[in-house]
This record gives C-alpha cells, structure tokens and sequence, in this order.
C-alpha cells in the first residue's frame, strides 16, 4: 500500500499539473510584481480620487518605455506636468457600453409616439437625462494646476478657443432697399441703357425724353436735357471716366455731349442710320452702338469725330462696355452674338476686325461686364431663350464656366469690394441676384421689383448698386459694403498709390 501511495506522487509531479507550493518564485513573477507595484504608485499620484489599478486599466497610458540597452524602464512622473487623465466612472462606461451595442440592434421601422415619450421618461428618471442624446463617452474632471513657475515648451498644434478669423461675423446683406426713387415715364425696352452712375456719386437717369441728374451726396435733382420733339427719346446714357461729361444717346441717331457742371451741351454727334441704344468710353474715345448693328468710335477733341465703323452684327447692339486697361472693347446684340475688339490706337486703321466672336448665347446678349481685378475676363448674360451667364477668358478665346440663371439676364456688374458678380433680370424672377465669382455660387438675392430690371450700375466707393425697372422706380441696395477694418485698409492703399 505504500508503495502504491509513492507511485502516485511520483506521477503527479512529473505530469506538473499541480503548483509547486516550496519552490522559489519564478523569474517572470519577480518581474512583473515589481513592475506592477511601481506602476500603481506612479499612477496614483496622477489621478485624483481614483484608484490607480482602474486608471491604468483604462487609460491605456503605457507605464514604460523601452531603454536604450534594450530593458524594460520606468517612465518617471513629474508633477504639475501637462499629462491628465480624466475621471471616468463606472456610470459612463455603462452608458457607453450600452450606446456601443445598440448601434447593432436593428432599427424599429414605426415606433409609436406614446412609446418614445415613455422611454425618455424613463431614461431622465434614471439616468438624469435622454439616454437618445447623450455622448457615447463623457471625459470629467479638471486637470491639476501645474506648480508655479511652470513653462511648457511645447507648440500648440490645435486650440478650441476660438481664434477671430473663425469669430468673425457674416456680412449683412440687407434685403430691402436703403432708398427708392420715383421714375416715371421709364421707358419699359429691353435693349435701351438708361442708367449710369458717375465718379463724382451723380447718378443719371433717362425718362422718356428727358435726362435727370440726382445728386447722391446732397440728394438734390436736376433737369439736365429735354429733347425738343415729343416723340423722340433718349436710348443711352454714359458718364466719362472723369465724371464731368454725360453722353446721350438718342432715338433720332444723334449723339450729345453734355458739360454737367454748366448744364450746357458741347456738340451733337451725327453718324448713325438708328436709334443709339448702347454707349460706353474709353478715355478721350466715345463708342456707340446703334440698331443698324454697326459700332462708331468717336475722338470728342476732334470737329470730324467719326474715326472708326466696326461691323459685325447683324442687328441691333445693345451691349457695349470697354475693358478696363482700354485693350478690348466687348459688344453683344440682338443677334445673340458677342464680339471683343480690339483698342483704338493713334494713327491708325486698326481695330475694324474682330478678336473673338462667340455664338454659345441663344438669346439677345445686352448684359456685358469686364473683371476689375482680371482685366482679361468678360462675363456676358443672355436674353429670355437663353438665360445664361457665361464668364470668357478673351486672352485663350474660351469660355470658362457657364450659369443657367432661368431668367432673362438683362444687366451684369462685378463688385469688386467682396469679389462678386451682380446680375439683373427680367422675365420671369424680376430680381438681382449676387453671385460669388468665380465659383457662381448665390450669396443672396434682392427683390423688390415688381418689373423686370432693366439696368444695374455701381457707385463709386463700390459699396452700393442702383437699378432701374419697368415698375418706374429706381432702387439703391447697399449690399457691398466693406467692415471699417478693411476700408482703413483700402484707403490706406488708394493713397499710397
């Protein structure tokens, strides 16, 4: 019997099934005793109010790091550093745990009301709040303050205080009108250009047969012209650069010059065959264009003032505009084509052929505007059976992007002020839009109008557009101004230069 009680200790030891109770202790046990007690102090300093086992467990902050002779050391803590770990109770990791799971639960495809409002209820009952909206993770508690005389070297790669770019308000865009003028007998046509806007803030307007000045500044009105016979009209109006001399165009195919300042006329221009719907300058040049589809330059400073023909369309122009640095000038007419022609130059045949001539438009092209800040880009609007803004690069000859408006695009301007485009239109939203350029995003729209808009011109700061419609007002939107930071800014600059 004991010999077959011997045997049975034999082979219990040598299967090692059972611990070895009078053996010394292993060396991976030494290691990681010593190892654990460490890391339990370390932590423990660091986590207010927490056990360190718990915080260790769940930080997920390694206790050490590898030396360079390839062991295993301990990291040592400084405090008042900028290492935190937060509070995390058994609640919210709960609540997480819960949130986590029912991710995976299949919706309820027609949860009844009664049911919703009886589980949120219960859930701020319970849990003091909406289980539905709560944070699948909440991090609690304040850092430790660092000790005084603390500087932390390090860069700050990303702040949640807001910075005051990311503070900075969105402009505002009045949606009303900040004045209303009256305008009656308006002449309600399309293809006539009956507002211009000076650089000394006078703005003309053409009623019937007769041409208006309204002093914006002073807000005075002044009767400038009145044709002698009642059946004719006046079809255009452009100021010169320099805001001293009005020109009119007129239905009985004349060109006038006018002296505002003296009320006086200085010459009547006679070259045309029609009617003069479009006018616009260039320097000491004065184009227009007519309803015959041809385009007279004129040098004022000269008794035999007709230089130049250009001809090209085939029907009436209606849209004329000069680029601002003088190279090309752009006109679009009733036949639904756009032309860029080259600049006047002294002394020369020069500028009777076409750079470019675009036939995308399927519709009346009136609404023509050059870049300010990229002399090189023209921005060109179709009539009711095209409604499309197209923006031309005319150095390449291509067209850069196009806009389908749905609406008859009857006047352009950009605003330089926010790098916008501005566009009137008629048929069928009777509005302005302002577009962000060159993305032709909407920024906002303007109504009020109750016709289609006719004309759109800008004042002199930039800050505001005046229309014309054939509701025979004309209304003044001050969308453009600029914050007093950047117009210190840009005043600085305007001197400087």
């Amino acid at each position: 019997m004991a010999q077959f009680g011997f045997d049975n200790d034999i082979h219990s030891i040598l299967k090692l099934d059972m611990p070895i109770t009078n053996a010394p202790m292993a060396r991976w046990q030494r290691k990681a005793s010593s190892s654990m007690s460490t890391s339990c102090a370390n932590t423990s300093a660091l986590s207010p109010g927490k056990s360190g086992n718990r915080s260790l467990s769940l930080s997920k902050t390694p206790s050490k790091t590898p030396g360079k002779n390839g062991k295993t050391q301990c990291t040592p803590s400084k405090a008042g550093g900028d290492r935190f770990i937060p509070t995390r109770n058994n609640k919210q990791m709960d609540v997480a745990s819960f949130l986590l799971s029912k991710e995976n639960e299949p919706m309820d495809t027609n949860p009844s009301a009664a049911t919703s409002e009886n589980q949120k209820a219960w859930s701020v009952t319970l849990n003091g709040y909406d289980i539905e909206e709560a944070k699948i993770l909440h991090l609690g508690g304040k850092p430790l303050n660092a000790p005084e005389g603390y500087q932390n070297n390090l860069k700050v790669l990303y702040s949640q205080i807001p910075t005051p770019v990311s503070t900075k308000k969105n402009r505002y865009i009045p949606s009303v009108p900040d004045r209303i003028l009256d305008a009656p007998e308006l002449r309600n046509d399309f293809y006539l250009n009956l507002l211009d806007w000076s650089s000394r803030n006078l703005l003309a307007v053409a009623l019937h047969n007769s041409v208006y000045l309204w002093d914006a500044t002073q807000g005075d009105i002044v009767l400038l012209m009145k044709m002698e016979r009642e059946e004719d009209y006046i079809c255009s109006v452009s100021w010169i650069k320099e805001g001293n001399f009005l020109a009119i165009g007129t239905s009985d195919c004349k060109v006038q010059l006018w002296d505002v300042e003296n009320q006086k006329r200085l010459r009547s221009m006679a070259s045309h065959t029609a009617r003069v719907g479009s006018l616009s300058w260039n320097n000491h040049i004065l184009s227009s264009g007519s309803r015959s589809g041809h385009i007279h330059h004129h040098d004022v400073r000269v008794a035999d003032h007709h230089i130049f023909t250009l001809s090209g369309h085939s029907q009436e122009v209606c849209g004329l505009e000069w680029s601002p640095d003088g190279r090309y000038l752009a006109s679009g007419g009733n036949d639904n084509l756009v032309y860029v022609w080259p600049g006047v130059q002294e002394g020369s045949g020069q500028g009777s052929n076409a750079v470019h001539g675009f036939n995308e438009h399927q519709g009346a092209v009136k609404a023509l505007a050059w870049c300010p800040w990229q002399p090189n880009i023209l921005a060109s609007g179709g009539g009711t059976s095209d409604r499309h803004i197209r923006i031309w690069n005319v150095t390449s000859g291509s067209c850069i992007s196009a806009l389908d408006t749905q609406s008859q695009v009857s006047s352009l301007k950009f605003a330089p002020n926010y790098k916008e485009l501005v566009s009137g239109h008629g048929y069928a939203h009777d509005n302005v839009v302002i577009w962000k350029y060159p993305s032709l995003t909407k920024v906002a729209e303007l109504n009020g109008h109750e016709g289609r808009v006719l004309n759109i011109t800008m004042s002199p700061d930039c800050s505001t557009i005046a229309t014309v419609a054939g509701d025979e007002t004309v209304r003044l939107w001050k969308s453009f101004e600029l914050d007093p930071v950047k117009k210190k800014a840009k005043e600085r600059m305007v001197k400087h230069v």
